[in-house]
């Protein structure tokens, strides 16, 4: 495949500008900083094809189509992430002509997303007539306060005669979703201020008929600049903008920097607070010099980095894909809010809604886990939690009890309209559950399970005991009419690995029961005649099992299917999802990502290694690993089994899956859930990494195509460093008490 961007391990940089990868490109240099983000698109005017994309945290906004024929028991609507004010917007004249790249004759093309620093960085130099002009555009969302943009433009004059230049710098409610249905907007403008140097926007999420809230956001600029201001009229009731004019001579350099203050409702309960709290933000900004607020931006990334870095030598194309996966989960979610999640997106596009899924426990969490403070995984617990009101709706419009907490949601409420995704694939309630049991035996923090969490669990449980029924002709406990992880099986029944999921999920429920206090107990009133019944339900949940072969079956009837290895099928027929039809992926054994596997490696410990010989060898050639998630459990069990070439080709999968571009799916946005991918392949395949009875092991390994590796983890109050050689494995305590791990079959004490 051909890359688009160079090779390099602490940038993801190119000097070429191809329109054809123009969306590809704005994808892989989008910035976050967890409050805000943005895609890679262009400040200035482009006419060619292009996805601008600026999206606010939490801010969406609930869209009445229905897909299909809307049934009883089907969401509202669909929710949907709302494509921002356009804060950066920038028109740069020469001479009285546009600056257009899509048109223009251009050189010295660059474009730079430093990782490190996490700035952006483009720069060109444009020729119109007798104008020729160096161009640079940098921008960082900054981190250090999370309502700052900050760009900064300079031009400097590279030709033999003199240029007239003119800045117009704007803010423009004026956008749309891409995936809007009738062209519609999303916002009204409620203010605008508009002065010589700086200007406002306060606008407004247009109202909704399903009582969802309306969501207020308000921008104000400000501008530092050796250019005139003048002033002008303002050029929509939908924008503000401030003009900055001048002329260059030879080698003459002028800069203009726009800082922009963002906040949103959610912070803040009346417009009018909003707009002193936005006036008071841009006045914080106004004495900092441009390198101030830089610095103060670095500075955080860097302390980030010192603790979550992994370095891999002698493979400069992993280096950079495993960075690129942590900067772009960073710049989505550190956890400084608990009112956020972990969008599949993030803030890259609009594909998906930019809504929470099951990835963020079964994916994220474990490596939140590994280089956050265990507050930032508490978070994203609390935040199930204080969404049980919206699960309880799920489950009461299913006609069931307890708990059902959304597929896809913002505010609990299920907000996905696709019925074999939002109310078959219910696996997630398990995953939620898991979520708990894996915050609780890694941190050895039990505060929650056994208070917010046995709430959530006994919900659950409760859900999964009306859920399931009795088969009289097998005495035991089925789930029908269910898809698993894999979607491209739906409606399936006895699907595997949700009936283990609810077994388990059951079973730990009740060990939990036995330890909360007796408040607790009281409180989530679990009868005597629940508990036996879920018992009996654990004792004969039915899981279903091939002898002949050793191996878990997927579900009822998989084994009927014409089973042949991904190998058979024509090249040009992949991906199958964007070949074939609907019906044809459905009928066929492929599998879209791991399904047993996903519950083998959530369990890895309690299989032999001949039954996770036997599965995976089964398995993993019939799956096409066209789901983003695919790639990392797979990279896992590869290395589990000591088969290191797979392994080794699947962390390639998985880390450079966007730079890459493997599913032909990236321009409209990244795979920021599976950007945990990397992590989870280094850490828990390379090295072995697991936590068994509270105790740290490793089985590190050192992949041939490599020359080093190394990674800090955080564990209970420790800084740990792992490093992996030729020589073998070296272990460091950085941070924290003495620890004893094990190490293969030792145990190994740190000490500082």
């Amino acid at each position: 495949m051909k890359r688009i961007f160079d090779i390099n391990p602490w940038h993801i940089v190119t000097h070429d500008f191809n329109p054809e990868n123009k969306r590809l490109q704005e994808s892989m240099t989008s910035l976050g900083n967890g409050y805000m983000g943005m895609r890679g698109f262009f400040e200035e005017d482009y006419s060619g094809d292009t996805l601008p994309g600026l999206y606010l945290g939490g801010v969406w906004y609930p869209d009445k189509t229905r897909v299909g024929w809307w049934k009883n028991g089907y969401p509202e609507y669909f929710g949907k992430v709302v494509n921002a004010v356009n804060f950066i917007k920038m028109t740069i004249q020469l001479n009285g002509e546009t600056i257009d790249l899509a048109k223009d004759q251009f050189s010295n093309f660059k474009l730079d997303l430093d990782m490190k620093h996490a700035t952006l960085t483009r720069s060109f130099t444009i020729t119109k007539g007798q104008a020729q002009v160096a161009v640079t555009l940098e921008r960082f969302l900054s981190v250090a306060q999370q309502e700052l943009s900050v760009q900064r433009l300079t031009l400097k004059n590279v030709g033999t005669t003199k240029v007239a230049v003119t800045v117009d710098s704007a803010i423009d409610a004026d956008v749309k979703n891409e995936d809007a249905n009738y062209d519609e907007r999303f916002w009204e403008v409620v203010t605008t201020n508009q002065k010589p140097n700086s200007g406002s926007v306060i606008a407004k999420t247009t109202p909704n008929p399903f009582g969802t809230p309306r969501f207020t956001s308000g921008m104000e600029m400000r501008h530092v600049s050796d250019l005139k201001s003048v002033t002008i009229q303002q050029p929509t009731e939908k924008e503000v903008a401030n003009r900055f004019v001048g002329e260059l001579s030879p080698d003459q350099t002028a800069q203009l920097e726009k800082r922009v203050i963002v906040v949103t409702s959610r912070d803040y309960s009346t417009t009018e607070e909003l707009t002193t709290a936005m006036h008071r933000l841009s006045d914080l900004t106004a004495a900092k010099t441009f390198d101030d607020l830089l610095n103060a931006h670095a500075r955080v990334w860097e302390a980030r980095w010192n603790k979550s870095d992994i370095e891999i030598d002698g493979d400069t194309a992993a280096q950079q894909g495993i960075r690129f996966n942590m900067f772009e989960l960073f710049s989505t979610y550190y956890g400084e809010d608990a009112r956020l999640n972990i969008g599949p997106k993030g803030f890259t596009g609009e594909k998906y809604g930019g809504a929470t899924y099951w990835d963020t426990e079964a994916f994220a969490v474990p490596v939140y886990l590994g280089i956050t403070d265990p507050k930032v995984t508490r978070n994203l617990l609390m935040y199930r939690y204080k969404q049980l009101a919206g699960a309880y709706h799920n489950a009461k419009q299913q006609g069931l009890k307890g708990a059902l907490f959304p597929m896809v949601t913002f505010d609990g409420i299920e907000c996905h309209n696709e019925w074999e995704i939002t109310f078959e694939e219910i696996h997630r309630n398990g995953d939620i559950a898991f979520a708990i049991y894996n915050y609780t035996r890694y941190t050895g923090d039990r505060s929650y399970v056994l208070n917010e969490g046995s709430k959530v669990l006994t919900e659950i449980s409760r859900f999964w005991a009306d859920r399931v029924h009795f088969s009289q002709r097998k005495q035991k406990y089925m789930i029908h009419g269910v898809t698993g992880p894999d979607e491209y099986e739906n409606n399936v029944d006895n699907n595997w690995y949700t009936n283990l999921l609810a077994q388990w999920t059951l079973k730990y429920t009740l060990s939990v029961l036995k330890q909360v206090s007796p408040q607790q107990a009281e409180k989530l009133a679990v009868t005597d005649e629940e508990k036996q019944h879920w018992q009996a339900i654990v004792d004969q949940m039915y899981l279903p099992y091939d002898e002949k072969l050793n191996i878990f079956v997927q579900h009822d009837g998989f084994l009927d299917k014409d089973i042949q290895p991904v190998s058979a099928i024509p090249a040009d027929q992949l991906p199958i999802n964007q070949h074939w039809s609907w019906d044809k992926i459905l009928r066929s054994p492929y599998i879209k990502q791991g399904d047993v596997l996903q519950g083998i490696w959530d369990f890895i410990d309690n299989y032999t290694p001949a039954q996770k010989k036997a599965n995976f060898d089964f398995y993993e050639p019939l799956t096409v690993h066209e789901s983003s998630l695919s790639a990392a459990i797979h990279s896992v069990l590869a290395a589990d089994l000591h088969y290191e070439d797979k392994a080794v080709e699947l962390y390639e999968r998985t880390a450079r899956l966007d730079l890459d571009n493997y599913n032909n799916d990236t321009d409209d946005g990244l795979h920021v859930t599976a950007m945990t991918g990397g992590w989870l392949a280094v850490v828990q395949g390379f090295a072995g990494m697991r936590v068994r009875n509270g105790q740290l092991h490793y089985a590190p390994f050192l992949p041939k195509k490599w020359q080093r590796y190394s990674f800090r983890q955080v564990f209970r109050d420790r800084l740990i460093e792992v490093a992996v050689d030729q020589s073998g494995a070296h272990f460091k305590l950085i941070d924290g008490e003495p620890i004893t791990i094990e190490v293969g079959d030792k145990a190994v004490k740190l000490t500082k």
